[in-house]
């Protein structure tokens, strides 16, 4: 199961966010093991960002995917503090060098600052030609950032946003413009770090499908074809549950009783954010 990116390439629709990841020195190893479990099972992207743990999770993800980085599609994001375009390239670099990598698959603009879009393209464009960067993107862009954005010189590739079942905002305009687009959607935090688990409406969707409510808020974030997502998991058995919402089809039904217990948008709503 993959999303297309405007470039032509494809990407899972289910991979692994990192945030938070390398706070506890008492996990590290888990979560070491986490990721390399995720990569054993097919979830080969992996989302970290210079931001988390001040750098901490880059150096854990670097040694997580060791020898097999060909095998990841790697994401990291630029702090909009960072994003002029000197900054953007020297924040590029310093990632790198956490991630024991040459190149990022994607560099994402983590939530729009006072530097000017333009400017921070510059450093993206500037990134792709020395080969320090495949691809760019966003995050956390409402509509009225993607028109400017897509207004502007080269190809945005995704726009990370806070997508689940609680977070429906974005259904009114921003998603179906994506999908106009053909620029695809990668959700953080599809489970609302946890918060959603204790429904009652996810735990009677779970019991038709001999599934848990984590898989259950997962497979509902993945039903539209141009979402990825990107749990956040610390231990092995974490990932393997979150892997297993690949193989769920959520029926309508089950859709009309999560609309019914988490109701779609009305109207427009700002871009949440977390």
């Amino acid at each position: 199961m993959t999303v297309l990116l405007p470039s032509g390439e494809t990407v899972p629709v289910l991979g692994m966010g990192t945030w938070m990841m390398a706070d506890d020195p008492t996990g590290r190893d888990d979560e070491i093991d986490a990721l390399r479990t995720g990569l054993d099972l097919g979830l080969t992207l992996i989302d970290t960002a210079e931001m988390y743990g001040s750098g901490r999770s880059e150096t854990l993800v670097g040694e997580a995917i060791g020898n097999r980085r060909d095998e990841v599609f790697l994401v990291s994001k630029v702090l909009p503090s960072n994003a002029s375009t000197r900054g953007t390239v020297s924040a590029c670099e310093a990632s790198l060098r956490r991630l024991g990598t040459d190149r990022l698959d994607l560099y994402l603009l983590h939530w729009r600052g006072t530097v000017p879009l333009a400017r921070t393209l510059d450093g993206f464009a500037a990134l792709v030609d020395a080969g320090k960067i495949r691809h760019w993107g966003v995050s956390n862009l409402d509509l009225d950032d993607m028109r400017e954005l897509t207004a502007l010189p080269g190809f945005c590739q995704t726009n990370q946003i806070l997508y689940n079942l609680t977070r429906r905002g974005p259904e009114h305009d921003l998603l179906p413009w994506h999908a106009a687009a053909g620029i695809p959607i990668m959700a953080y935090s599809p489970v609302e770090q946890g918060r959603l688990l204790d429904s009652p409406a996810l735990a009677a969707v779970a019991s038709r499908h001999d599934a848990t409510p984590a898989q259950i808020a997962l497979a509902w974030v993945l039903r539209l074809p141009h979402v990825t997502a990107i749990p956040k998991a610390g231990t092995p058995d974490h990932v393997r549950e979150n892997a297993r919402a690949r193989d769920l089809t959520l029926s309508p039904e089950d859709l009309a009783d999560l609309d019914h217990a988490f109701p779609p948008p009305t109207g427009p709503s700002p871009l949440a954010m977390l």
